[in-house]
């Protein structure tokens, strides 16, 4: 009877059903640890509404640490402690103009070690933006190259198609 009610109250406790309540669902589930960072930052963005800014904001990183090389470097280097890379990207985000959600999700990530997957979150955030605006990823592959491409879309830019023509008059 006791080893009963002591199974009862673990498994109680190790049900997930509490840590994912209030999260706000993604239109797109993303795996792995980039994925959970990623839905975690969205679910955030939202409560906020600021998930555009905090896409552009990630972006806007993202392209700093592909031009600045003693960032990328400083980022990369397992030897600078997290507390030391906590407070150097604030006063990065600062510089950089990010909102306050960004910088704390930056900060965050250097506090927990997880900066060597920065540039896999941001893709995979991109990822559930592209999902929510409602993109669809499209590629076309043809044999014959084309000259003219253009839009066609609805009065409200709800139904819209990109068509594709050899030349000007087709």
């Amino acid at each position: 009877m006791a080893s009963t009610k002591f199974t009862t109250v673990v498994r109680s406790l190790s049900s997930s059903s509490g840590s994912t309540q209030g999260m706000v669902k993604p239109p797109i589930r993303v795996f792995g640890i980039e994925g959970r960072y990623a839905t975690a930052l969205f679910s955030a963005g939202s409560k906020q509404n600021k998930l555009e800014a905090i896409e552009k904001d990630l972006i806007k990183f993202q392209t700093a640490l592909k031009s600045d090389k003693v960032l990328k470097e400083f980022v990369d280097n397992p030897i600078n402690k997290r507390s030391l890379k906590s407070s150097t990207l604030q006063l990065a985000a600062k510089k950089l103009a990010l909102s306050p959600p960004s910088s704390n999700f930056l900060s965050m990530l250097a506090e927990n070690g997880r900066l060597q997957k920065l540039n896999s979150i941001i893709n995979s955030f991109k990822i559930i933006m592209a999902a929510h605006r409602g993109d669809l990823p499209c590629v076309v592959t043809t044999a014959k190259w084309f000259y003219w491409c253009y839009w066609i879309s609805d009065e409200d830019g709800s139904n819209s198609i990109l068509l594709f023509t050899t030349s000007l008059f087709d």
